[in-house]
């Protein structure tokens, strides 16, 4: 990986990308406070994954910033807060942690923290808090300015101390234009901020605990390799969404001899972009499974503007035009421009030869 100092001021979507970067940074906080906490909060959905307080909580104050700085923008967000509104006791669980998370040191908090506060949206009580959680109902992300977030993306890493992400994009006519990843547990001693703009390259940050300040960013690009024997593949650590057996059968098809990576959550692609490792594979284990918007909006933008390509398992561009779901993508593969070629080759056969056509979509 290669960093060097730069400066993101007076250029297009600035402010889109500060407000971005202070509300996941806060919810990052917010993170951090509940896994050190003893009630977390857990709960099962419908798709057998687990929800938190950090999750509801990450949303509620995200969408608070969003609501304050941009309140015409839609948003497509994971959660919403139907669980809360019958339950109770977790809807106040989830509100005081909020509030000692973020709003607990008032007393005593500097001019500028508080005028942050002020910036990033408060939120005055549960009902609002409820109803902030909700604002991640569009299903439109095809027209206009629509935000995707994921609050806890690797909800399973989060609460085995593993690797998860804050993830917020925002896609500008179907286009993502502006990607922040915050991932606590990657990186140096309290987690890194990377954050992309279409056209202005990727950077990292630190993560701080002063949801104020931004430090000075580094820019970052992908290593360099030209040869996928060279690479290191990034998988996932669970595999109820991608096929591990198969992506073995690629990387022997690459020459890939390497072990794999393995982390949970859009930090596969923040470890792309920090250099870590070079190609991720996210085969499907069902062709029935449809991938969320929120789960590669942020981290395809970060890979991509630091010199990565993200594609499905056919060779064709991630199409995030089509609601909170890919209907026209299966699988993704992300890696260098350089060998983007001899990837997608490898991949598409396997892809045709298990799955079928893209036609079968």
């Amino acid at each position: 990986m290669a960093t060097t100092t730069t400066s993101t001021s007076s250029l297009p979507y600035e402010k889109e990308r500060r407000i971005a970067e202070l509300a996941v940074q806060r919810a990052a906080i917010l993170s951090k406070a509940v896994y050190n906490s003893k009630v977390k909060g857990t709960l099962e959905k419908s798709d057998n994954s687990p929800v938190t307080i950090a999750d509801f909580g990450a949303q509620a104050l995200v969408f608070a910033s969003l609501r304050n700085n941009f309140p015409d923008d839609n948003i497509i967000g994971e959660e919403d807060s139907g669980d809360l509104r019958s339950n109770k006791e977790l809807a106040s669980l989830v509100f005081k942690a909020i509030t000692e998370a973020v709003y607990s040191n008032t007393t005593g908090q500097s001019s500028s923290e508080s005028s942050s506060s002020n910036e990033l949206g408060v939120i005055n009580n549960e009902a609002e808090m409820l109803d902030l959680i909700d604002k991640g109902d569009c299903t439109d992300s095809g027209k206009g300015r629509v935000w995707a977030l994921d609050p806890i993306d690797g909800t399973k890493g989060f609460l085995r101390g593993g690797q998860y992400a804050i993830a917020l994009g925002l896609l500008v006519d179907g286009v993502v234009t502006v990607g922040v990843l915050g991932c606590p547990n990657l990186g140096e001693e309290g987690g890194v901020l990377l954050s992309a703009v279409k056209g202005q390259g990727t950077v990292v940050r630190p993560l701080t605990s002063d949801f104020s300040t931004l430090p000075d960013p580094s820019r970052v690009t992908m290593n360099p390799i030209t040869t996928t024997s060279d690479a290191t593949f990034c998988e996932g650590v669970e595999t109820g969404h991608s096929n591990h057996n198969l992506q073995a059968k690629i990387a022997a098809g690459l020459g890939i001899t390497k072990p794999s990576v393995r982390y949970d959550s859009q930090a596969k692609y923040a470890a792309l972009a920090l250099g870590e490792a070079e190609i991720y594979l996210r085969l499907p284990s069902s062709m029935k499974y449809e991938e969320k918007i929120w789960d590669h909006a942020a981290g395809s933008l970060v890979v991509e503007e630091a010199g990565g390509v993200a594609f499905d398992m056919y060779g064709e561009k991630l199409d995030f035009t089509t609601g909170r779901t890919f209907k026209k993508n299966k699988g993704v593969i992300v890696m260098p421009k350089a060998i983007q070629e001899d990837v997608v080759r490898v991949v598409r056969e396997v892809a045709i030869e298990v799955y079928g056509g893209k036609s079968s979509l």
